[in-house]
Formats: C-alpha cells, structure tokens, sequence
C-alpha cells in the first residue's frame, strides 16, 4: 500500500456464499489481495474496515457465507488486487455473486472546490462464481430487476414478460458464444491434457 496520502478511500460491499468444504484458511488465502493491500499480516488484522461502524470482512462459517463491508485507502492499485481476489473467490463460491466497488474522492471537497473541479468519484460492479454460468445468472437477475423496477412506473409487471424474455435471449446468445468460444480451445477427444473451464450449466432462465 502506497506511503503517500492515498487519494480514494474505496469501499467494497458483497455477500459470496461459500462451498461448505471451505475454511477459513482456504479464504484468507483467497482474500489476501485485499488484507495485504491493506497493510495487514493476515485476514484477521486486515478484517476491519477504516471506519469503525462498518462491520468489515466477516466470515459465517455456519452459514457459508463471506459478508463484506468494508473501507481502505488506496489509488488506481487497488483494481489489480479486486481482480485478484476475484479469480480466487471463483474457486470458493457456491454460487454467483455481486460486489459493489465504489471509489470515492478523498481529496474532492464540494465546499472548498470550484465549479469547475469534478470528482473522480467511481463505482464498479464485480462478479464471482464457480462457472461462467453462474456469473452470468447474477447479471441476468440484476438486469432484469433493474428493467422491471424501471418500468413498472409505466406497466403493470404482467405487461412485462415480453421485455425479460428478450433479455433472456440476449444472455443466451452470449452464454452460446462463451461455449463455442471454449469448445474451440479445447484438445481433440483422445489427445490426452486438459482443456479449458468449460461453459458448465446453462443459467436456468435462459432457453
């Protein structure tokens, strides 16, 4: 973590349920981009976030589940660690997830700043899961949610059911070009080795 003044103080927000088999090792290994960016020396000591009424990074390993609510300090950097972690949650999940990633300007003060100035506030949405098909059933749900949300100001949610089917077609067009992308990576039949992740389950609302 940079000794200067870091100029984001970036909050990361998610829920990941775990596969029953992983303990707490297996995730703070998986977690160790985020704790050691942080300055910390293990999971336990970077757990806690930089403002005392956020909960931080908890772990329920009754109910699988990796809770986070959590703030550090930091720079552009920061993304490397966030994909990090995010290859290494994609081994532990159960199923797919969202994490909310917000940078917020450390050093942008809207009192103090002129009319000109603009924040360099950011937000990112990362996904997790262990098959791309689970990955692209989060986003599916998150979209269709988003849509319906929106347009039910205007229809009633039975009206709607044209609109979700069409997005439903795009995802699976896109789900048949992630296959046909693998497929083509992978050895012929019999030639022995190991190809690539495959494509797994198609999400279960795409037809």
């Amino acid at each position: 973590m940079p000794s200067y003044n870091p100029p984001f103080e970036i909050h990361v927000h998610g829920q990941v349920l775990l596969r029953a088999d992983v303990g707490f090792d297996q995730l703070q290994e998986a977690l160790k981009p985020l704790w050691q960016y942080a300055g910390a020396k293990s999971l336990v000591d970077g757990a806690e976030s930089a403002y005392e009424e956020e909960p931080g990074i908890l772990f329920e390993p009754k109910d699988h589940i990796l809770q986070m609510c959590w703030t550090v300090r930091g720079d552009d950097d920061f993304r490397q660690a966030l994909d990090d972690m995010c290859m290494n949650l994609n081994e532990l999940a159960e199923q797919g997830a969202a994490i909310e990633v917000t940078f917020y300007d450390a050093e942008f003060d809207d009192e103090d700043q002129d009319r000109s100035a603009e924040s360099r506030d950011d937000f990112m949405m990362l996904f997790v899961g262990p098959t791309p098909a689970a990955i692209m059933q989060v986003q599916r749900d998150m979209l269709v949610q988003d849509v319906v949300n929106m347009m039910e100001r205007h229809f009633d949610a039975s009206e709607l059911q044209g609109v979700v089917g069409e997005i439903d077609k795009l995802f699976s067009q896109r789900f048949d070009a992630l296959v046909d992308s693998l497929e083509i990576g992978k050895p012929p039949r019999g030639a022995g080795g190991s190809g690539g992740h495959g494509g797994g389950r198609r999400p279960r609302h795409l037809h």
